[in-house]
């Protein structure tokens, strides 16, 4: 233990030094959410007593990352271009160590259909779905799909986050629908069967699950408005499940997390159905970093405050 915290110490002292660069804002659909949480974990790090710049990648170069001299990257930049792998890639390319996980680990989770295909292979609790291709959308019978996936579905983009674009279905017409709106933000869309209960989230910390948060929402699901604009929106941490589920849930993460090859630090996104079987949705690699967001909330509830959860994830940079 004595040698452990020496060694942080170190670690530390070798991070203060650093120029670090906080990379939020991005031209993705998550845009909004990306600027509020580069702002926060920007604040934080510097209430921790690192030096930090901030940069919005819509206007800045990545090529500027050398002529700033910037040592190392936080990386806050959700969906498309930042949690996807590109940026992972570019970043290695011109020696630049990074928080979260690399270019495999980050593209795996990104992509819903994919990772669904990764826990159904790893024998992983996840409900059962259908995948559609935009080219071949016209040939399909909508009416066996949704037969086969038991009468209801969720329609989810394949590679975005924050809810966008998702909506849920019953009818050929709305499915018809919702596909067409799944198709102007991706190629490829799931169709994954629809869960009748509770939702929760854990959040990983290295190789730690901290505590679960249940979220229950009046809204039909858990859906963007509910995420980031609703105020009746209620979060439950301690999330009031026995302490043997509980325990089941976060092991259940932690083999999700480490099944996309996602590293350092995410969140897991769960819900158990009628049955009381557990069903994952899916590994978030750079989720939510506001003061409100759920990793701040379970960190807290671990015993973690916001400037000292960014500076354990600037930590695990080293350790990746």
């Amino acid at each position: 233990m004595t040698s452990d915290i020496s060694s942080e110490l170190v670690q530390l002292k070798q991070l203060k030094q650093e120029k670090i660069a906080v990379l939020y804002g991005g031209n993705s659909a998550e845009r909004e959410v990306s600027l509020n949480s580069g702002q926060a974990i920007a604040n934080g790090l510097e209430q921790a007593g690192f030096d930090v710049v901030l940069i919005d990648t819509k206007f800045v170069s990545l090529t500027d990352l050398l002529s700033k001299k910037i040592d190392r990257v936080f990386i806050a930049l959700h969906g498309r271009g930042g949690e996807d792998g590109c940026l992972q890639g570019a970043l290695e390319y011109m020696g630049i160590p990074y928080t979260g996980s690399n270019v495999l680990g980050s593209s795996l989770s990104m992509d819903k259909v994919r990772s669904k295909q990764i826990f159904k292979a790893c024998d992983l609790p996840t409900a059962p779905f259908a995948v559609v291709d935009k080219n071949d959308f016209e040939d399909l019978s909508l009416k066996t799909i949704l037969t086969e996936l038991g009468g209801r579905v969720m329609v989810k983009p394949a590679n975005e986050g924050s809810s966008i674009g998702m909506a849920q279905a019953q009818t050929i017409e709305q499915l018809r629908n919702a596909l067409i709106e799944a198709f102007g933000f991706d190629q490829q869309v799931l169709l994954e069967a629809w869960i009748d209960g509770p939702e929760y989230t854990v959040a990983i910390l290295g190789d730690k699950a901290l505590p679960a948060i249940h979220m229950e929402t009046p809204r039909e699901f858990y859906d963007y408005e509910a995420k980031y604009q609703s105020t009746s929106t209620q979060y439950h941490c301690p999330c009031g499940l026995s302490e043997q589920d509980e325990n089941e849930l976060k092991a259940l993460s932690v083999k999700a997390f480490n099944a996309t090859g996602a590293q350092g630090w995410g969140r897991v996104d769960i819900m158990r159905n009628n049955k009381g079987e557990w069903q994952l949705l899916e590994v978030n690699t750079v989720p939510g970093m506001t003061e409100t967001s759920l990793v701040p909330k379970a960190a807290k509830v671990y015993g973690l405050n916001f400037s000292e959860l960014v500076t354990q994830i600037l930590l695990l940079s080293i350790k990746a």
